[in-house]
């Protein structure tokens, strides 16, 4: 699994732990005791947190992807000839890497 596919698993996953997470809040609201009330603001919080850390980090991974596709962008027509050679490299050994299965 690539570094992409595990971070959008990861993104997936905290999601799916923040919809669980607020779930369980609204169907624990029937608990009336002091403890538990301070412990569920604590955990709003928390949660709230997650969720702002989450939209950040997208924002980041986003952010960083623009900018690879932006240089690789400026590289190809700066090169073009090298990028030609590097894109026919790469296609040999994938062909090559294909046919030995």
């Amino acid at each position: 699994m690539s570094s992409t596919q595990q971070r959008d698993q990861l993104t997936e996953d905290m999601q799916s732990v923040i919809k669980d997470a607020e779930e369980l809040l609204n169907n624990s609201e029937l608990q009336a005791s002091e403890g538990f009330k301070k412990a569920r603001a604590r955990f709003e919080n928390t949660l709230g947190k997650a969720k702002a850390e989450l939209v950040r980090l997208e924002e980041v991974v986003v952010d960083k992807t623009k900018d690879a596709a932006r240089a690789t962008d400026s590289y190809i027509k700066e090169n073009p000839w090298q990028a030609v050679g590097l894109g026919a490299a790469v296609g040999l050994v994938i062909g090559m890497l294909i046919s030995r299965k």
